[in-house]
């Protein structure tokens, strides 16, 4: 007889490139407006800010190649392309000198948002979650381990709808680099094997339909997929 009340669920998790495992995940962590243009977009001074951050709840992860229905309560919902960590192995106040040794791998993700309610929270001087933390809001593709590529510094990260390049930047213009947000980061928290931290997004972020097919890609790392569906 199970000790649980309701049977717990199975424990999110994503599959890893080339292989039948995959990767339980523990906790995502999100960083903000991590690339200069894409701050500017938004209206934010990048030379001032140091990195902050988000979450999102594991719940809410969704693989590449799904069809998700389009999300509700918003009548904007945004693409944002990132480059994801995944952690392997513990990370508490370490320097950046340290912090790639603790990165088991790397995966394409899409940080899915409903910027109507994300602004009337920043508005309002509210939290973000309503705007960031929502169902099917965390899209992942498979993961990469660092032992087989490496650990990327470089390299293009684009995005299109419908076969339309709408972003196209370089992840060597990330402000906060990979080891430097993993330090920084690992002063807050007592970081873990299964942490995920998506790094931001670079500039041309914008809104999808039902319908909309969103494709994107980083050079070294992979690629991932997610069409929009018709809202419930």
């Amino acid at each position: 007889m199970s000790d649980y009340v309701f049977s717990p669920p199975e424990p999110a998790a994503v599959p890893v490139h080339g292989s039948a495992q995959r990767y339980a995940v523990r906790r995502i962590f999100c960083v903000g407006r991590n690339y200069a243009a894409h701050a500017r977009e938004m209206g934010a001074d990048p030379d001032r800010e140091p990195p902050f951050y988000f979450n999102k709840t594991p719940a809410h992860l969704v693989l590449s190649g799904a069809t998700v229905p389009y999300a509700l309560g918003t009548q904007n919902l945004h693409y944002e392309m990132e480059l994801v960590i995944a952690l392997g192995q513990p990370a508490f106040r370490i320097a950046p000198e340290a912090a790639l040794q603790t990165v088991w791998g790397y995966a394409c993700g899409l940080d899915m948002t409903r910027r109507d309610l994300q602004n009337t929270a920043k508005q309002m001087g509210r939290p973000w979650d309503f705007g960031k933390d929502f169902e099917n809001a965390a899209v992942i593709g498979p993961l990469v381990p660092a032992s087989a590529m490496g650990h990327p510094a470089q390299g293009r990260i684009q995005l299109s709808v419908n076969g339309q390049i709408r972003q196209d930047s370089d992840i060597k213009e990330l402000i906060w680099s990979v080891p430097e947000i993993v330090a920084n980061l690992s002063q807050y928290y007592h970081l873990q094997a299964g942490d995920l931290i998506y790094t931001g997004t670079p500039e041309g972020v914008g809104a999808v339909q039902p319908g909309d097919k969103i494709t994107g890609r980083i050079d070294g790392v992979g690629e991932i997929a997610l069409t929009i569906g018709q809202p419930e």
